[in-house]
């Protein structure tokens, strides 16, 4: 049986780190460090000090987010 497609902003993973050259935890870590922040404010960090597309650093935030907020 296969496994299920994944889905959401984890979906994006793969390509971030091929284009980007680093591992999403590195990502993610970045993102963590900068809390507490808004969430358009750590998209327009990625964007502005590490050259990522909107769409990339829209999927790590809202991950990072969504994870944090599970947690609680």
């Amino acid at each position: 049986m296969a496994a299920e497609p994944i889905k959401g902003p984890a979906s994006y993973f793969p390509s971030i780190e091929k284009r980007y050259g680093r591992p999403i935890g590195d990502w993610q870590d970045l993102v963590l460090q900068k809390l507490p922040a808004r969430h358009m404010d750590l998209v327009a960090m990625l964007k502005a000090d590490h050259g990522m597309g909107h769409g990339h650093a829209n999927a790590i935030v809202a991950h990072v987010l969504a994870t944090r907020k599970a947690e609680s």
